[in-house]
């Protein structure tokens, strides 16, 4: 496992500023770990990115038997009915006879102008590639996974603080009833209280409304309701500077790979597309069987015969040209698809970690801001009590706090998010380099078993899963 997990937990932040790490697991809580492991396992879209790869395996073999050999039998059953005529005479009748042909070939290819080595090469490429895709989307899904895990918790904070909220002015607005009716304050003091505590239930529901909406995307990533979450812990990834960060993920993106091995395989496509304008060589040899071919008697002719083939294509309408140029395009059409990518990703990098960044300092900005506002409604409710300040003064305080505390409480989400981005944007966001509990996918195990296959459709579906 190249990251380490910091002591830096999202929940129980708001009790007390040095509690970063919640003291005990529920009994059915469910780890990010866990999450991660059944969004591997489950997940429909990596299940179909696994199912993908082995289609696009299927090219090696499909490229390998140009060199193998073709084998056919042909068999023909007729009648023919004939009749011989010299000048008006009649030399023979009408007859008919049965007539049996077989013949039974075997061609086997030597040189086809270079088409089946550059075959080859361009489905191993292809096969490279679209491992690399199927990395970049395995990270998305455990990306996707860590956003829709943190969103649940942050959501379900943010419910919390609200209904904390809501019962806090409630409570507010019952002692203001009373102060109105004693005289001690204006119709104006009650009004304000009302407003904030209606305003307040707006925000509960428009909280829990999306945290319904975070539950249901967990359940389509990971393939079951959240339970009990654990607040998860940022990663710490190795990399000191964003200039490092960028470097390596134009290095290692999964996206920047693949896009380098699909240059390779449209570089290869070029001498595939040569070898139509190259002489072929070819053997055939071949055994027949004809009974009754020529006449009427019964006959049979037997034989067998070898022939070694050449074939050089001298002109055939210019086609072939044209898709030798049309591929040296697609080549460099690919080239510049790599640097795009190589851009993009190391873009994606530097976003990453300034966003990280960023996110650590909101951390350490926003406690301080709540610090100071328990501070300050504590002195402002004291004031209120001596008739120094009033109740809006009271409300705004109340407000201010919590703003605070649901800004912190979505800034430590951030760092969590934004770590797991920046390992993703440096292609280590994997079930490996997570150290997941599951069996890792065996990405060339369909691969090796259909590579050398000669003949049969197999049973391979499932294997390695």
């Amino acid at each position: 496992m190249i990251f380490s997990r910091p002591a830096f937990a999202l929940s129980a932040l708001l009790m007390a500023p040095a509690a970063l790490v919640a003291s005990h697991r529920p009994a059915a809580a469910q780890s990010l770990q866990e999450a991660l492991a059944l969004a591997y396992s489950n997940n429909p879209t990596l299940q179909a990115a696994r199912a993908q790869l082995r289609a696009v395996d299927e090219n090696v073999p499909q490229a390998l038997s140009g060199w193998r050999p073709t084998v056919q039998i042909a068999t023909g059953v007729g009648q023919a009915t004939t009749s011989t005529n010299a000048g008006d005479r009649v030399t023979s009748p009408w007859r008919s006879r049965d007539i049996v042909s077989n013949q039974a070939s075997v061609t086997q290819p030597i040189y086809r102008g270079g088409r089946t080595v550059a075959s080859t090469r361009r489905a191993e490429n292809q096969v490279l590639a679209q491992r690399a895709r199927l990395l970049a989307t395995e990270q998305q899904v455990l990306s996707d996974t860590v956003n829709a895990y943190v969103a649940v918790i942050r959501d379900q904070e943010e419910v919390r603080l609200n209904i904390n909220n809501e019962q806090v002015l409630t409570r507010q607005l019952q002692a203001t009833n009373e102060r109105f009716r004693v005289g001690e304050i204006t119709r104006t003091d009650v009004a304000q209280a009302e407003s904030r505590l209606a305003g307040t239930r707006a925000s509960r529901a428009d909280a829990e409304g999306r945290l319904q909406q975070s539950r249901a995307t967990f359940s389509r990533l990971v393939g079951q309701p959240p339970r009990a979450l654990v607040a998860p812990q940022p990663l710490r990834v190795p990399l000191a500077t964003a200039a490092e960060a960028g470097t390596l993920a134009g290095q290692n993106n999964p996206n920047v790979v693949a896009a380098l091995f699909d240059e390779a395989a449209a570089r290869d496509l070029v001498d595939v597309n040569f070898a139509s304008l190259l002489p072929q060589v070819s053997v055939t040899g071949s055994t027949f069987r004809n009974d009754n071919s020529t006449s009427t008697v019964d006959t049979r002719l037997n034989g067998t015969q070898v022939t070694a083939n050449l074939t050089v294509p001298l002109y055939q309408g210019g086609a072939e040209y044209a898709q030798v140029r049309q591929a040296r395009q697609s080549a460099q059409q690919a080239r510049q698809v790599v640097d795009d990518q190589r851009r993009q990703a190391t873009q994606q990098a530097t976003s990453a970690w300034e966003t990280l960044n960023a996110a650590r300092a909101q951390v350490d900005s926003v406690r301080a801001q709540i610090r100071a506002a328990e501070i300050a409604l504590d002195g402002v409710q004291r004031e209120a009590i001596v008739g120094s300040r009033t109740t809006l003064d009271v409300l705004n305080a109340e407000q201010e706090l919590l703003n605070a505390r649901v800004s912190l409480v979505r800034a430590l989400a951030n760092v969590i998010t934004a770590s797991h981005s920046l390992a993703a944007s440096v292609g280590r966001l994997t079930a490996r380099d997570l150290s997941l509990p599951v069996q890792i996918y065996d990405m060339e195990a369909y691969y090796r078993e259909v590579r050398n296959r000669w003949i049969g459709f197999g049973d391979y579906a499932d294997r390695g899963r």
